[in-house]
């Protein structure tokens, strides 16, 4: 099998659902990443460490900048979820955990709070996992999430992805204070069909 450097693999402008369109995150988008993440931050402290407490403006755009640079080397693919109708932003998605080797990937994801229950992160996660098998060639597929989090379970479920297990302990809970398990989700490229 032939591996292409994946600095110099083009990825395009956007990846576009029905309702949707995932774009790279880029300079400049820290202050609406900054007012999604504020809108919602009750509902991500239980799961993201970096929601334990508000970050300013400048710092959540020194993150996005250094997410951009991790994007531009291949090494990790933070995208911006927005909404085709009036193009709000609606929250974050990406490719991480990257083996370029296999090629597999983990999707991570959150929803700005005022967009939830409509569908767009199920829309947007089969559309990244479409992109990811057909044009990053993708063999493995994962998403991985705390054994609490049904919103995020039930995603991966939707999407017919298999919980292949669950690691018991295996991390340390976002807020630092208990030990918390991890379901392990995984789709292969013979099984997705959509």
């Amino acid at each position: 099998m032939l591996i292409m450097e994946p600095i110099l693999i083009d990825f395009p402008e956007k990846i576009e659902t029905e309702r949707l369109y995932i774009r790279p995150c880029l300079p400049g988008d820290g202050k609406m990443v900054h007012d999604a993440i504020s809108a919602s931050l009750a509902e991500l402290k239980p799961w993201m460490p970096w929601a334990q407490k508000l970050q300013t403006v400048e710092e959540t755009e020194k993150n996005v900048r250094d997410s951009y640079a991790s994007f531009i080397k291949r090494e990790d693919i933070r995208l911006h979820i927005f909404r085709k109708s009036d193009d709000v932003f609606i929250g974050s998605t990406g490719l991480h955990r990257i083996n370029w080797d296999v090629p597999k990937f983990e999707i991570g994801y959150w929803i700005d709070t005022r967009y939830a229950k409509n569908g767009y992160i199920t829309e947007a996660m089969k559309g990244l996992t479409q992109f990811a098998f057909n044009i990053l060639k993708a063999e493995r597929m994962e998403i991985r999430c705390d054994t609490e989090n049904i919103n995020s379970r039930n995603v991966a479920l939707r999407l017919g992805y298999t919980l292949e297990g669950i690691l018991r302990n295996d991390s340390i809970s976002s807020d630092r204070s208990h030990l918390r398990s991890t379901c392990v989700f995984s789709m292969l490229k013979e099984g997705w069909n959509k």
